[in-house]
């Protein structure tokens, strides 16, 4: 059964095994106001706890701009407040930590500006594919402000730290192109196949043994957050995996000659 749900500026889909949270503010090229902020980590989180869904898509609702970024209108007044200074921060903070750390795999579905916080979100899902005409822009030191630390870090992660300086220094606009070769972006696509690639690549993650991936997602964030060696719930992990009922029809359909049928949910 496939499903909607819609709030003002934010909503999700489900289709079969792939959800959808969509930015849906077109009038505005989806820049992101606090209350947009906020309503993302809830609309990941029912994504996330559904156990049909095992690919989340994070994309616009058409194709003039994935997300212009922050509302400039908004910060403005934003500026003004102590308390809406602190909690457009968390908004922010935890809209983007929330799709770096969910459990099922994250991509970013990405037409045309990808702007500031835009960006952000888009560096914080697991992938992104970009349409050839998407451009890309972290514009602070055009406006004056600070990008966040958390999200320095990945970008930094993403292009390393010369290309996170010339990008933040700067401000600068950068075409698909140029960004899939710094490694900002993993997929350019041309407009025609951007949804299809996509949907293409969602299904080889929701054919795979999800308690291999979700698993190897932490192992992932955990290395990113520093860790360099195993401890002892990574190891039995490793261990317990060896057992599980993946691991056994995985071992099966090889010996078999077929593909396998991964079964396992977290749910």
């Amino acid at each position: 059964m496939n499903s909607t749900v819609k709030n003002d500026g934010i909503y999700t889909e489900r289709e079969g095994t792939i959800g959808r949270v969509i930015l849906n503010r077109a009038e505005k090229r989806n820049a992101m106001s606090e209350a947009m902020w906020a309503a993302i980590p809830a609309a990941v989180a029912t994504l996330d706890a559904d156990p049909q869904v095992r690919v989340i898509i994070l994309t616009s609702n058409g194709q003039g701009a994935f997300s212009a970024g922050a509302d400039i209108a908004e910060l403005q007044v934003i500026a003004t407040d102590p308390e809406r200074r602190e909690s457009n921060r968390k908004a922010i903070r935890d809209a983007q930590r929330c799709l770096a750390r969910a459990k099922k795999p994250t991509i970013a579905l990405i037409w045309g500006a990808c702007i500031g916080g835009g960006c952000g979100l888009a560096l914080h899902c697991d992938f992104r594919f970009a349409a050839t005409k998407a451009k890309f822009a972290i514009t602070p030191a055009k406006l004056g402000i600070v990008y966040p630390l958390n999200d320095t870090k990945q970008l930094i992660d993403l292009v390393g730290p010369s290309k996170a300086k010339s990008l933040l220094f700067t401000g600068r606009m950068v075409a698909a192109d140029e960004a899939l070769t710094m490694g900002l972006v993993d997929h350019v696509c041309s407009e025609t196949d951007l949804t299809t690639d996509v949907l293409a690549f969602a299904a080889q993650l929701a054919s795979a043994s999800q308690y291999s991936i979700q698993h190897m997602k932490q192992f992932v964030q955990r290395v990113l957050d520093g860790q360099i060696d195993d401890d002892e719930t990574t190891a039995q992990i490793f261990k317990d995996a060896q057992e599980g009922e993946d691991a056994a029809e995985g071992v099966t359909a090889f010996l078999e000659k077929r593909p396998a049928d991964f079964r396992w949910s977290s749910d």
